[in-house]
């Protein structure tokens, strides 16, 4: 009997049985699949009926199954408010989008299960943020630092100067808003209770090749009833910076590991 245990960087981990097993995607059938059975699961899987990884691991489900898919493959996570759009997940050719603006990707030899980009600013209200460049985002020699995608991270985490930096531009375009106090680990909230309709500035990620135009509902999130909103970025200490799956929504993100490149289309779930 194999056994495995695998923890995770919010503290969730899960132990059982190691084997192998065929799975059937429509017609498609692919032999020997490594995956675990887990019969001591902790942490945030609580109702989950599984776990698909899709990092670049050998592990992985991607790097298991690559040749088969052409190592191609891509999601789209619909808005968690608007249920009756479900989220999909699309392996081989036809992952790939005709409307997707690509960007390269790095490699870090040091930690090779994470997909790095190359995040060069940030765009508020359709200027540049001063104080962020390329250079509070670029991955070193030693592998430290750097900016991975990722949707198993929900808030995006900036190392903090970028993150400040963002902060303190976006506040002041929505200083016509009412401010509600903290939240969690959002410091940038708003009392939108009453109110149909706001305007907060526009929040743009400019990667190498692609600029990716977020929509406010991707960055403004609920976070109870009565018309609390915050704003859905995070500092970290760590020198790593991780786009999390808040800014993905909507998009339908492209995994062209063929190419080494990931791709982002707008309005991805239709």
């Amino acid at each position: 009997m194999c056994l495995y245990q695998v923890s995770y960087g919010d503290g969730s981990f899960t132990t059982g049985q190691f084997s192998t097993e065929t799975l059937t995607f429509r017609r498609t059938r692919i032999g020997r699949v490594a995956l675990g059975c887990g019969h001591d699961n902790e942490g945030l899987f609580v109702g989950a009926a599984g776990l698909l990884g899709l990092g670049r691991g050998r592990l992985s489900f991607p790097s298991q199954t690559g040749v088969r898919f052409n190592r191609k493959f891509s999601y789209c996570l619909a808005d968690r408010s608007a249920s009756s759009r479900p989220s999909s997940m699309v392996f081989g050719d036809s992952a790939v989008s005709r409307t997707a603006r690509f960007t390269p990707l790095l490699s870090n030899p040091k930690l090779d299960t994470f997909y790095y980009l190359e995040l060069l600013g940030i765009s508020v209200g359709g200027a540049r943020v001063r104080g962020i460049n390329a250079a509070l985002f670029k991955l070193d020699s030693a592998g430290n630092g750097g900016v991975i995608i990722d949707s198993g991270t929900s808030v995006t985490r900036l190392t903090r100067p970028a993150y400040e930096a963002l902060r303190d531009t976006f506040r002041a375009g929505a200083a016509g808003l009412k401010r509600a106090p903290e939240f969690s680990l959002f410091d940038t909230c708003f009392d939108l209770s009453g109110k149909t309709e706001v305007k907060v500035p526009t929040v743009v990620l400019h990667f190498r090749g692609a600029d990716v135009s977020l929509p406010a509902s991707n960055y403004l999130i609920p976070v109870d009833s009565s018309g609390t909103f915050c704003f859905a970025f995070a500092g970290t200490m760590s020198g790593l910076s991780i786009i999390g799956n808040i800014q993905q929504q909507g998009f339908r993100v492209v995994y062209d590991l063929a190419a080494s490149r990931v791709g982002f289309a707008q309005h991805g779930c239709a």
